[in-house]
């Protein structure tokens, strides 16, 4: 078994990821900035190395990447890096010594799909600062192995769901009123008859591919899409939540600007990033390469995070029950 750094360890995806790799056999050393624990709580976390390290602080000291080589890693998993710059500072710091690094990317490095499912050769069409700072890594860390230097495998999520936060409604945005309305067989707009796409996944899925990427070598240069099974289009989604409360969902098909109106112009603005893109990406070379095998679908991982949400008080569905199972 190796010796694993993971960077972000505490956050959506390290919560599912470490628990996984410590019963896996591996030594882990968890790198977060120590403002909070994982989202949820595991014994397993007994048996990590927890590193306190503020990142962004760090790479602009140009310390960061040395830290992490300090640890002697045989494998680093970056959950947390955002830009060229950070990944340049990391990959030189581990060159001598050339452990494996799987980086966490984004089905944003896709642009408006023109053929759908999406696959990983599509050409890289992002844009926004997030979208085009991921490709440029992307294209770093295939270069450095195809150059004989790190070797690297790239996984690129959907939109991340699970308890313990907030996660992208139907509505394609983070507006809790979307669970109330679907829950209470209120209106609810949406854009283009609902036919925005939407690539959720479960973080416990994400955390599965990359464990699995650790064991497989014929992944080491490739990049690969991490999401459910199928992707949804909003009034499916809709269709599928109400149906937990045995309603049928009242959706209002409006125009952009009546639901910029309603929804509020934050709301919308994070709905037209969210569908605008129309991405529904294959997981074939996910489940051919990594054996990747997603155990929720979308609606799955939607239902655990309201279930969390109505929970914690940060949901409000009325009156109704919230049934223990999916119906």
């Amino acid at each position: 078994m190796s010796r694993v750094v993971v960077i972000g360890a505490t956050g959506h995806i390290g919560t599912y990821l470490v628990p996984r790799l410590v019963r896996g056999g591996h030594e882990v050393l968890a790198v977060s900035r120590g403002a909070r624990g994982p989202y949820q709580g595991s014994p397993l976390w007994d048996d990590v190395t927890t590193v306190v390290a503020d990142r962004d602080a760090e790479d602009a000291a140009g310390t960061f990447g040395d830290r992490v080589a300090g640890l002697r890693p045989e494998v680093v998993i970056d959950l947390i890096c955002f830009t060229e710059a950070s990944a340049r500072q990391l990959l030189e710091a581990l060159r001598p010594s050339r452990p494996l690094l799987v980086h966490c990317g984004t089905i944003w490095v896709h642009g408006p799909a023109l053929r759908v499912p999406v696959t990983e050769d599509e050409p890289r069409t992002a844009y926004g600062e997030y979208g085009t700072g991921k490709v440029k890594i992307e294209e770093l860390l295939h270069q450095e192995t195809r150059a004989g230097g790190v070797p690297s495998v790239v996984l690129h999520p959907g939109h991340i769901s699970g308890p313990g936060w907030p996660v992208i409604t139907p509505a394609g945005n983070l507006d809790p009123a979307t669970w109330t309305a679907l829950a209470t067989g209120r209106p609810l707009a949406l854009p283009d008859h609902g036919l925005g796409v939407l690539h959720h996944v479960h973080a416990d899925d994400v955390a599965q591919a990359f464990e699995r990427a650790l064991s497989r070598p014929a992944a080491i240069g490739s990049s690969f899409h991490v999401v459910s099974d199928q992707a949804m289009t909003q009034r499916g989604l809709a269709a599928g939540a109400a149906e937990w409360f045995g309603r049928e969902p009242v959706l209002d098909f409006v125009d952009w600007a009546e639901f910029t109106r309603r929804a509020g112009p934050e709301h919308a603005e994070i709905t037209r990033e969210h569908t605008s893109r129309g991405i529904a990406a294959s997981i074939a070379r996910a489940r051919d390469v990594l054996g990747y095998q997603p155990r929720y679908s979308s609606l799955d991982a939607l239902r655990e995070a309201l279930a969390w949400l109505v929970a914690n008080g940060q949901a409000d569905i009325g009156d109704q029950p919230f049934p223990s199972q999916a119906t």
